[in-house]
């Protein structure tokens, strides 16, 4: 075997086998002991209060297309066999990767947004750690990658049903299975293994906030919330810091 077969065998071994199960390990171990160690930061660590309306357009457009493609990419991965057998009108088909690209993009302007509001503001810039910076441009990279799968092999959802699917259940059994990953482009390669990274670092970000969704707030009571002052003073992002606290705190 040529030099360069072997190192692009030892780089699939690595990356869809290894880089897999270490991702896994540490994710479980890492929140694990971060939960029990610093459950105080357990969570998004929110700058609502100190800036909200650059926060809106990016939160939102992220959350909402980030939870679309998650169950998306989760419902081809989880039931396959469904995924092609609705994928077999091309009617549904084109309606579904349609829907995917439009969620996708949202995505990715959310993120952007986000990300330019973390390093212009100078009140979030403050509370900006390195961790911050690097995770969400982990992310935006992500993001584009799948953009450009999406435009550039179409019919995503059809060969991840088909291809990565059985791939990532033979992780799942402790028998991997990568002929079939070892031979898509090198974009899907780099979108996996980016995928398989986040996973890997997840427990040393903001992102661990997921595990902890307050989706308890779904079925409680309302809770009335009264203001004494002027919300929209208190909250404007230019009022200028004070060494004493405000009159109405």
């Amino acid at each position: 075997m040529d030099p360069v077969s072997i190192l692009v065998n030892l780089f699939n071994n690595f990356f869809f086998i290894a880089l897999p199960y270490i991702a896994v390990i540490v994710f479980l171990v890492g929140t694990i002991y971060r939960y029990r160690s610093t459950a105080f930061r357990y969570s998004s660590l929110s700058s609502q209060f100190l800036e909200g309306k650059n926060l809106f357009w990016g939160t939102i457009p992220f959350h909402i297309g980030i939870l679309v493609v998650f169950l998306g990419h989760l419902t081809a991965f989880m039931f396959p066999r469904e995924t092609l057998l609705w994928n077999s009108e091309p009617v549904r088909l084109i309606i579904l990767e349609v829907s995917a690209f439009i969620f996708g993009l949202s995505v990715l302007f959310g993120l952007v947004s986000l990300f330019v509001r973390r390093i212009t503001n100078d009140r979030i810039r403050v509370v900006t750690t390195k961790m911050d910076i690097f995770i969400e441009l982990l992310l935006i990279v992500e993001v584009i990658f799948g953009c450009w799968i999406a435009l550039g092999y179409r019919w995503g959802s059809s060969w991840f049903a088909a291809d990565l699917s059985p791939y990532l259940w033979s992780i799942i059994k402790l028998s991997p299975q990568i002929d079939a990953v070892s031979a898509m482009p090198v974009v899907i390669k780099l979108h996996i293994i980016l995928a398989f990274s986040i996973v890997l670092i997840f427990p040393f970000t903001r992102l661990v906030h997921f595990l902890v969704a307050p989706l308890h707030y779904l079925v409680r009571p309302y809770q009335v919330v009264m203001w004494n002052w002027d919300r929209k003073a208190i909250r404007d992002p230019n009022t200028p810091w004070s060494p004493t606290p405000p009159k109405n705190n």
